[in-house]
């Protein structure tokens, strides 16, 4: 998979709330499918369905000892999905220093305004 669809797959598994929740537990520690179905209202082929979103988005990985088939957490596309996020967060604290520096100009405007009106009335 390439990056912009290993991003979009990134993306796509995030935007459900229980694969979220799922993900939350297991960056805990690795968890069988009967640990991770646990909390949920939902049968474990319900629960199975969402762990092969994750899986099939690189975001989970299966093990194997004996009978159980522990999951676990791979963290690397989250991160490339920050990495991602961070340009935009770059973005809008520059907008947001840009518009600090805007008002406090404008600030600084209208108190010499109102000090040359205050100059310029009569005692």
């Amino acid at each position: 998979m390439n990056a912009a669809g290993q991003l979009d797959a990134t993306f796509a598994a995030l935007a459900d709330p229980t694969r979220r929740a799922i993900l939350a537990r297991l960056a805990a520690g690795e968890a069988s499918v009967t640990e991770l179905a646990r909390p949920f209202a939902m049968s474990q082929p319900g629960i199975s369905k969402h762990l092969k979103v994750l899986e099939n988005a690189g975001l989970i990985s299966s093990g194997r000892e004996a009978q159980r088939r522990p999951r676990r957490l791979i963290a690397k596309p989250l991160g490339d999905a920050s990495a991602w996020l961070e340009e935009f967060r770059r973005f809008w604290e520059q907008s947001f220093q840009r518009l600090d520096s805007l008002l406090e100009e404008m600030k600084a405007q209208e108190k010499t305004k109102a000090r040359r009106r205050k100059k310029g009335k009569p005692r």
